[in-house]
């Protein structure tokens, strides 16, 4: 029996015992999803904010209930009826009764599992009896919007894990304890890197201090690794003119992820247009490269940016840095010659993969996804792209998997998912065939022989969004980041105030051998009326990866005590000896 199928059957089964519980209910869907299930419900005496007298106390009695029914090994059984007879059935059970309307033809089908009957197609378990009452476990409760509009009520979707083993559902719960203590929105408060305010509005980070030199720090890196391999540098505005984006066909295939326009027109005489908030910045590289005149000669041509852009994206989607709608993209756009496209695609591929290296992530799953049912330009054209992506993955000698048909409308693409350190799947990479821009916004190079060719253009973002790639690094390393990337990377630490003076010391001693910028930045010395013992307990919760303890015998012996970061005391050791260790870890 397939572990999806039994899913299934248990999100019915959690419904049936949610109708003994609370009769009155009123049923949305159950289906299985990965790992597990749901069940959507609106509970009677739910307020106008959804909120209901369910609560995660409740999760074991229904948990409870659920085992009870399974024990009476209930049968599963199908039947197809008239939707006039499936209208009487469901009465009073408002989005069955909407969903019956939506469902084609005359008849549909219903199972029913002892006193609960549910619409549903299938396919379902035979009984009860297949199902381990030991390997599932109710987990959580949340809102959800009935078929995901933010316009439709909000109802309580009950969530559980189900497994064929009790093992697995063992080690899935111990892994999810490991996931809740890696977790970036938790660790991001704890050591003081970024918040949500709702004053500015959900999906939108403040980056504080320590955040903000994390952020730079990965930037920076990335901007330098693009600068030395051809790239230029271009900025570019934050708002356009909507004209802009009905170029691009943002307008017609991108409208439901854009913010609404600003209507400057309104307000002022002098205005004659409405503007946009950028959803993309490729418009903008597009009009940079069209000021002036380009031949083959300037190909391939580079463009890369830091930039900023704005999402609308579901408030019930939106979840810590991994998923905002406000982010800044390390975007780049490749314009070249048909003849370069291959070596352009194999070269950006390297660089990748040399970056999420450096970054500590070794271990990913790769994809080809291919032309869709709708798509521009022409299969000759997709074929050639296609075939320069896979050239590409097997210059790097790279096993990818091909999602057939999963290419965007205007080209093919690759997409690297990131594994971390507990072997969770991040998408962050992606490398696209555009063939649609060039199109539009007609642009042009003149090759050898004096004729205008349309290039063909590369989209680029090796990291992504930066806010989702930090979100990862957090979690990847559990907020102990390596030295190089670490906001805060020594705490000097004086046993007492007579020792105070030789920690500035042990301080300019580091200025010298580094940089007044780096001590100023990264160093910092514990001179508060506290206890060392304290000290030391607070530079491990803030997992920082030196801590420099100095008294009289360091005094005395012109050394410090160094407390390594997972190693704890690993003895004292001359200045001298501290700045070689820490310079070898300062490059990436």
């Amino acid at each position: 029996m397939q572990i999806n199928t039994i899913r299934h059957s248990l999100a019915h089964i959690l419904a049936a015992a949610v109708q003994e519980l609370y009769p009155q209910t009123k049923f949305g869907i159950g289906p299985a999803i990965e790992n597990g299930f749901y069940y959507d419900f609106e509970f009677v005496g739910a307020d106008k904010r959804g909120l209901t007298r369910i609560t995660p106390g409740d999760l074991p009695k229904i948990e409870e209930k659920m085992k009870e029914l399974i024990k009476k090994d209930i049968k599963f059984r199908k039947k197809i009826i008239t939707k006039q007879e499936a209208k009487k059935l469901f009465k009073g059970q408002p989005y069955k009764l909407e969903l019956i309307k939506e469902l084609p033809g005359k008849t549909v089908s219903i199972y029913k599992s002892g006193d609960f009957t549910d619409l549903c197609k299938g396919p379902h378990i035979k009984s009860t009896k297949e199902i381990n009452p030991k390997a599932f476990k109710l987990t959580k409760i949340a809102g959800a919007y009935w078929k995901g509009d933010e316009k439709n009520p909000m109802l309580t979707r009950i969530y559980g894990v189900a497994f064929s083993k009790e093992k697995e559902l063992k080690d899935y719960l111990e892994l999810q304890k490991e996931v809740q203590k890696r977790d970036h929105r938790i660790l991001g408060e704890k050591l003081n890197l970024f918040s949500i305010n709702e004053n500015i509005g959900p999906g939108l980070i403040l980056w504080h201090p320590k955040g903000a030199v994390l952020k730079r720090t990965v930037e920076n890196y990335a901007l330098e690794q693009y600068l030395k391999n051809g790239y230029q540098l271009v900025a570019t505005p934050h708002i356009a003119k909507i004209h802009l984006w009905e170029i691009s066909g943002h307008t017609g295939f991108y409208k439901e992820n854009m913010f609404p326009p600003m209507h400057l027109k309104e307000i002022s005489r002098e205005e004659k247009d409405n503007y946009q908030l950028k959803p993309m910045n490729c418009p903008f590289h597009i009009l940079i490269y069209k000021s002036k005149i380009h031949s083959y000669r300037d190909l391939p041509l580079r463009y890369t940016e830091l930039g900023t852009v704005y999402r609308y994206e579901r408030s019930g989607t939106l979840h810590g840095l991994t998923r905002v709608r406000g982010f800044t993209q390390d975007d780049a756009h490749i314009w070249c010659t048909p003849e370069q496209l291959s070596e352009e695609l194999d070269s950006t591929l390297k660089l990748a993969l040399k970056i999420l290296k450096t970054f500590g992530f070794k271990k990913y799953d790769i994809y080809l996804s291919t032309q869709p049912e709708k798509f521009v330009g022409s299969p000759k054209n997709w074929r050639k792209a296609t075939n320069a992506l896979i050239y590409a993955l097997k210059q790097n000698k790279i096993d990818y998997k091909i999602d057939k048909g999963g290419g965007v409308f205007y080209g093919p693409k690759i997409d690297i998912k990131i594994k971390d350190s507990i072997g969770r799947s991040w998408q962050c990479t992606t490398l696209q065939v555009d063939f649609n821009l060039p199109e539009r916004f007609k642009m042009t190079y003149v090759d050898k022989n004096g004729k205008k060719q349309q290039p063909i253009m590369i989209h680029r973002a090796l990291l992504g969004s930066i806010e989702r790639f930090i979100g990862v690094l957090i979690e990847h390393y559990a907020g102990a980041f390596p030295f190089w990337l670490a906001p805060d990377k020594i705490w000097i630490i004086p046993i007492g105030k007579n020792h105070i003076k030789y920690a500035k010391e042990v301080a300019k001693t580091l200025e010298k051998n580094l940089s007044p910028e780096f001590v100023k930045q990264f160093v910092r010395i514990l001179d508060e009326k506290e206890t060392v013992s304290k000290k030391i307990r607070e530079g491990e919760t803030q997992k920082i990866p030196y801590l420099l303890v100095v008294g009289s015998e360091e005094i005395k012996k012109k050394t410090i005590r160094i407390r390594k970061r997972g190693k704890g005391d690993i003895g004292q050791e001359k200045i001298e000896a501290f700045v070689k260790r820490i310079k070898r870890e300062l490059v990436p």
